[in-house]
């Protein structure tokens, strides 16, 4: 069978073609995906693949399994997916729930598999842990670019006269998959491993200052690995390179295990010569002699060994997260250069962008009708969530399967790491960190009605999202159908993006997030480049304010008198705006515009601020809540427009995209969340709106 031959410049779509293999190839055995893995894999998320054999094979009960739910929480606390893989009852899962893993630690007599083990294994439906090597197979057939190991298998000590030489090696050779481990293992022949892999063309680098090879329990082997690379940036530039050659080999990345819990080498070399001994009076060779070396020497090592190894596979998992995000960023510019695209989901069209806010939120809902002021404490719940309006949009619109490019900044401290983890299912490599700053937070008090009674906030990261650092993403902004960006960012970089736009003739999108925000582009012209704002009453009554147009004192309750008062402000602003989105609450909303095929119209491409349609305003009815089921108001109004944008995206008509928001922001109102996690393509989509019984709508023309 002939060799492909490969041309450099397409390798995003000939990856795209062996992911699409591989997947099949999984399909056709009964691989079980979990429902996040898949998530994020057809969303081009960064994900980390995880081997089950050390929790099989390398620790006792319950440190292997108290050991393989911290590394996953690692990984997800860096910003990617964990994906342990592990073979169950004949059935290969990419991803384990809790009670598989619980599974896997506790049962006994379970197969240690590598690739020549897979057809009996699975024949037979007995369970497994997957070696290096067979994680690796698995990891590059379901589309995992990294995978993270305490240390790889190698050649045996003695392994020139047993030819003892484990699978993982040639598996390196031969499966494009960066393996990110503490080194070979120091039970194994190091110096031979490290010449054995060369034979095997796979390149070899150490991760830090020092090319000196790590011994797995300890910093200091004695040999020097060929490479070094001193950052995750460093260690993504090789590894995609290395996928873009094609060479179908992988890449190790070797890291030392953290100073304070390494191990002298030398305790440990004595350890491993006393265990090696009683191996061999035992006659203990082959695949059943490392599972009998660890927890030996682990023994002989009064624990030692095993305080370690938990410890650098939890550095290990720490770099190799960090790593896949930094890979992703690069995979995603670089499908974005060629045009080309890893996922028919992820690349199917343009990506939105989403400019705005993270928060972290504390929400305390007072449970009494009536709130007693003056310092008493009110018996309330209180919950913390995750808002933001720019979050919230763009956690919306990944739930509705549009996969926005979202920028924004946090502080890298406690709360940065929740958040990062409960983001999982978003693209947040557009997300800052920055030192010495604070994420933002915000504490809400809401009447037991569901109505929000006041909200303190420490914002000042949002300063961070300059013109500066949003301009590095031009590329991005130049493709997107829709840029979507809210109050919190700073003025001057609302000032670029609508210049931006301009030059670009691109549609623009502005969210004001309240009242004191809501006026920051009508301080100068810039506003005249949005095609599109969504304010509630008060804030429309604020831009008028600041644009010098007359306003009422005060804001009416009664549904006529309402919609009377917002169509009055929104008629100046018509003049140069595309469309108005009055967001009014338990009243529903009112979209006002130019009239295309009798009603408005959301997109700015469909007709010009010259053309000669008549201006109307449509009022949508709200979907009904009952009082007990309202929770939480707080993200209504920005599952309203994530749900508008999502079908506007998706070309649907007027109708059906204000339906679709108003959908989604009833799901948010039953939900602690801002946004509900019930929210996706499934439950919010054209087909779902138009099965609906709706309240009958109102158009009026405008003068």
């Amino acid at each position: 069978m002939g060799m492909p031959i490969y041309i450099l410049g397409t390798h995003t779509t000939l990856m795209a073609r062996c992911i699409l293999q591989g997947r099949r190839a999984l399909h056709s055995v009964g691989v079980k995906v979990h429902p996040f893995v898949k998530e994020a894999l057809n969303d081009r998320l960064p994900v980390v693949a995880l081997e089950s054999t050390i929790i099989t094979h390398g620790m006792p009960y319950p440190q292997n399994l108290s050991m393989a739910k911290e590394v996953e929480e690692i990984v997800r606390m860096n910003g990617a997916v964990p994906a342990t893989i592990g073979i169950l009852n004949g059935c290969i899962h990419v991803g384990l729930q809790n009670d598989e893993l619980e599974c896997l630690a506790k049962r006994k007599n379970v197969v240690k598999v590598s690739r020549r083990d897979f057809p009996y294994v699975l024949s037979k439906g007995l369970s497994g842990g997957t070696t290096v090597a067979g994680t690796m197979i698995v990891a590059h057939k379901a589309g995992i670019p990294i995978f993270v190991t305490g240390g790889i298998g190698g050649v045996h000590r003695g392994g020139e006269k047993t030819l003892d030489v484990s699978a993982d090696l040639t598996e390196l050779g031969r499966t494009p998959v960066a393996v990110i481990s503490a080194g070979i293992k120091s039970i194994l022949d190091i110096g031979r491993t490290l010449e054995y892999l060369e034979t095997q063309g796979v390149c070899v680098a150490t991760f830090g200052e020092s090319r000196e090879f790590p011994a797995f329990f300890s910093h200091q082997s004695g040999f020097q690995a060929p490479y070094k690379v001193q950052n995750e940036e460093d260690a993504a530039k090789l590894i995609a390179r290395s996928l873009a050659l094609q060479l179908g080999s992988g890449v190790l990345i070797a890291v030392p295990c953290p100073e304070e819990e390494a191990v002298s080498g030398q305790l440990i070399e004595e350890a491993i010569q006393q265990a090696l001994r009683e191996a061999r009076e035992r006659g203990i060779t082959g695949k059943e002699l490392t599972p009998f070396l660890l927890p030996q020497v682990n023994e002989l090592s009064s624990g030692k060994s095993l305080n370690s190894n938990i410890a650098l596979i939890k550095n290990n998992a720490s770099v190799g997260s960090r790593i896949a995000v930094a890979l992703n960023k690069i995979q995603r510019t670089q499908g974005r250069r060629e045009g080309t695209s890893l996922s028919k989901k992820a690349f199917s069209a343009p990506r939105p962008v989403v400019i705005g806010g993270i928060n972290v939120d504390f929400i305390a809902k007072v449970k009494a009708s009536v709130m007693v002021e003056g310092g008493q404490t009110n018996p309330s719940t209180v919950r913390q969530t995750f808002g933001g309006v720019g979050r919230n949009l763009a956690d919306c619109l990944s739930r509705l399967g549009k996969a926005p490019v979202f920028i924004s900044a946090m502080g890298k401290d406690e709360h940065s790491e929740t958040v990062l983890r409960h983001c999982r299912h978003m693209d947040m490599s557009g997300v800052s960190q920055l030192d010495g700053h604070n994420t933002a937070t915000y504490c809400l008090v809401v009447a037991s009605s569901g109505e929000v009674r006041l909200g303190l906030g420490d914002m000042e990261i949002h300063q961070q999202i300059t013109e500066q650092y949003v301009s590095g993403f031009k590329e991005s902004l130049c493709r997107a159908p829709l840029i979507c960006i809210d109050g919190n960012v700073p003025v001057s970089t609302i000032q670029y993006i609508c210049q931006f736009a301009r030059e670009h003739r691109l549609a623009v999108y502005y969210e004001p997030t309240d009242v004191d925000k809501a006026s920051g582009p009508f301080f100068s012209d810039c506003w005249r480049s949005l095609a599109c704002i969504s304010p509630n009453l008060r804030e429309l009554r604020a831009i008028n304010r600041t644009l010098g147009h007359p306003v009422p004192a005060d804001l009416p309750s009664k549904l006529e008198d309402v919609v009377e008062t917002a169509v009055f402000l929104v008629l100046p602003l018509l003049r140069e705006l595309h469309c108005v989105v009055v967001t009014l609450g338990h009243h529903g909303v009112l979209v006002c515009g130019r009239s295309v095929g009798g009603s408005v119209s959301l997109h700015p491409g469909l007709c010009s601020k010259t053309t000669a349609s008549e201006l109307c305003a449509t009022h949508y009815p709200a979907i009904p809540v009952p009082v007990e089921e309202l929770v939480n108001v707080s993200g209504a109004g920005d599952s309203l427009m994530a749900g508008i944008i999502a079908g506007l995206l998706a070309g649907e008509d007027t109708n059906d995209c204000v339906r679709m928001g108003l959908l989604s922001a009833s799901l948010s109102l039953r939900s602690y969340e801002p946004i509900s996690p019930a929210i996706s393509a499934t439950s919010v989509n054209v087909e779902r709106v138009q099965a609906q019984r709706w309240l009958g709508t109102k158009t009026w023309k405008l003068s």
